[in-house]
């Protein structure tokens, strides 16, 4: 399967939640997060650094519970387009990138 190129938009979103991860885990260590949220340390470090914009579902819901964030806390910090903007709408007809 051959994946499309992320659009910079998608790549801002992947900052954003790597940032908001980052400030979650707060003083904890990195490995353990990665470990009580059962990912590998290499997984949490790109995620937290922004490479891996697009993490899967499960990845995500479970270092956001380890982390003490609600995935409604996740969306809405990852949609703004700019600190202090609304969260922009979802587009119902737009394919999940957060899923893959």
């Amino acid at each position: 399967m051959v994946r499309l190129p992320l659009t910079p938009p998608e790549v801002e979103r992947g900052q954003r939640l790597g940032a908001l991860l980052r400030r979650a885990r707060g003083e904890r260590s990195m490995l353990e997060i990665a470990l009580d949220a059962r990912v590998s340390p290499e997984t949490l470090r790109k995620i937290e650094s922004g490479r891996v914009a697009t993490p899967a579902f499960p990845t995500i819901a479970a270092i956001a519970d380890v982390v003490g964030l609600s995935l409604d806390a996740v969306w809405a910090e990852i949609n703004q387009a700019k600190r202090g903007v609304e969260p922009s709408r979802p587009d119902h007809n737009a394919p999940d990138r957060l899923a893959s």
